[in-house]
């Protein structure tokens, strides 16, 4: 049972967390790099999952020796993601009830995401949520992305609580590891594209859900 006497609020990690959208990045990235000829690796599948599109479009033209420039490879995923998030992404079973409950228990809600603010906010207006969130923090506001515990500091921060009083919810092991190594309670957050991970994620964490019903 998850243990919220001391929690003032729920920090959330948003793709394949709260929104079901991990396949549809899943896809941009397999389109990317098939439209190229380049094989896809799990290496590479999980390493982009912590990333910014900046950083991301970085490390993947220097992984790949890409002729493209960084921004022409961001607009090429932007565009790829864009109608995706406008029009298709769902969030996760029974995660609205979850956060509508919480912000009604007077916790703060705030994001702890490497996603663009122009994909994120259409979708949580789409999908009836962005207004329970009191802040949103994104990783290019601070120095180094999730396997630091940087954003969940910034997050902590823009909701005016201490690192003990917040709860981070997460569905990535780098991520998850980067919240626990700031002194951070976790819930790992099952995910499909994290498949493979959940035993180690699971062994991090202090807490781990396949369902928001398992928290109703």
């Amino acid at each position: 049972m998850l243990d919220l006497s001391n929690c003032r609020c729920i920090i959330f990690d948003l793709d394949g967390t709260i929104l079901d959208s991990t396949q549809v990045w899943a896809k941009v990235d397999m389109d990317f790099l098939g439209r190229r000829g380049i094989p896809v690796s799990k290496e590479y599948m999980q390493e982009i999952k912590t990333h910014t599109f900046e950083s991301g479009s970085v490390y993947t033209k220097e992984k790949y020796n890409l002729p493209e420039s960084t921004e022409e490879i961001m607009k090429e995923w932007y565009d790829a993601a864009c109608k995706a998030y406008t029009d298709k992404v769902v969030l996760k079973p029974y995660a609205k009830t979850f956060i509508e409950q919480m912000h009604n228990n007077g916790l703060k809600i705030v994001s702890a995401t490497s996603s663009d603010r122009a994909l994120f906010e259409p979708c949580l207006r789409r999908n009836g949520i962005y207004g329970f969130f009191d802040a949103f923090t994104q990783t290019n506001e601070v120095p180094r992305g999730k396997k630091f515990p940087d954003v969940y500091m910034k997050a902590a921060g823009k909701a005016g609580c201490s690192v003990n009083e917040c709860i981070v919810f997460e569905d990535v092991l780098s991520a998850a590891q980067g919240a626990k190594s700031g002194g951070f309670t976790v819930v790992a957050v099952y995910d499909e594209a994290s498949a493979d991970d959940w035993p180690d994620i699971c062994r991090i964490a202090d807490y781990n859900i396949r369902s928001y019903s398992e928290l109703m």
